[in-house]
């Protein structure tokens, strides 16, 4: 309750700062005509154009209104098939979406990583901290494609990449996910990477195994293993209520004699960087030709696109 209450004089807090910004600008806005001088006019353009950014942002936050989109998001990004390539993109779409986060104010926690042998991580598994942080990265899954001319290539050829970023909701406590102590397998053993004396000498990683699912979650952040415990249970509690609410969805679909397929290969973002440079959303058609801007983490028009595509599609069933 006091999550919700604090989420709510949030948005009020919110609003009331966008209205006072807007009666600030209307009286700008009339001394500007008045005097015609420059400096005002550059002032009343910048604060329009802020009140419009946090409008958008705003906007896109009004179409958040699903069961978990309010939620803190678990993100999982794994390399595709293509060595050191594929790896060297996951480490792109990672290096973007911790800049995404850090331009929205979330925050940000690595608990696994993978490295890869030259360069790049195989896979990663973050969670993102802040109201919505869920509702905005659920955009976000699926494969992500990169086209370039490969910096590991000593020819100069051009290279495909392929990446697959997967988001779930943290699970707020009230939610109960029952798991069996028979159904878990608990590995512990030496974290991978750098991280000093402690980490190297001692077993405080954790690998868990939820036997009936197939599902392995791993944390190796913490120095704690008792932490590194609590956090992959969080997560595994999150990955099984995703996976039996997709169970229940896919249900009704066969119901409705709409199912639609989910295949693994099913590209939803393709990131061109050679010949031409573009950005595309094969699922709202959306592009953007400043590839440079989205991979530091510019992505709010293509989340704003796909709240909107997903809304109609809603609306559509």
């Amino acid at each position: 309750m006091l999550r919700e209450r604090a989420r709510l004089q949030t948005e009020v807090e919110s609003w009331t700062a966008k209205e006072k910004e807007l009666e600030e600008i209307s009286i700008l806005q009339d001394i500007v005509k008045e005097t015609n001088d420059p400096n005002d006019a550059a002032e009343l353009a910048e604060r329009v154009e802020g009140l419009d950014n946090l409008l958008g942002r705003y906007e896109i936050e009004r179409m958040l209104g699903g069961e978990a989109d309010k939620e803190n998001a678990i993100v999982y990004i794994n390399a595709g098939a293509g060595g050191t390539e594929a790896q060297d993109w996951a480490e792109m779409l990672l290096r973007m979406y911790l800049m995404w986060s850090e331009k929205k104010g979330f925050d940000t926690q690595v608990v696994d990583i993978l490295p890869g042998e030259e360069a790049g991580v195989k896979n990663v598994t973050f969670i993102v901290s802040g109201l919505n942080a869920y509702g905005y990265l659920k955009c976000e899954s699926g494969i992500h494609r990169l086209v370039r001319v490969s910096p590991f290539d000593a020819n100069n050829r051009r290279h495909t990449s392929f990446a697959s970023v997967y988001a779930y909701p943290e699970l707020p406590e009230s939610v109960q996910v029952e798991i069996k102590e028979e159904d878990l397998r608990i590995d512990t053993f030496r974290s991978s990477g750098p991280g000093g004396q402690h980490v190297n000498r001692t077993e405080s990683a954790i690998r868990i195994t939820h036997i009936p699912s197939g599902i392995v979650v791993q944390c190796q952040n913490e120095r704690s293993q008792h932490k590194n415990k609590a956090i992959a249970m969080a997560i595994l509690k999150s990955r099984l209520y995703e996976l039996e609410k997709k169970k229940e969805d896919e249900k009704m679909a066969i119901l409705n004699k709409e199912k639609k397929e989910i295949a693994w290969g099913s590209q939803i973002r393709s990131y061109t960087l050679h010949p031409y440079k573009l950005v595309k959303d094969h699922r709202t058609k959306l592009e953007e030709h400043n590839a440079e801007s989205v991979l530091n983490g510019e992505l709010d028009a293509f989340m704003k696109a796909c709240l909107l595509y997903l809304t109609f599609e809603q609306k559509s069933d």
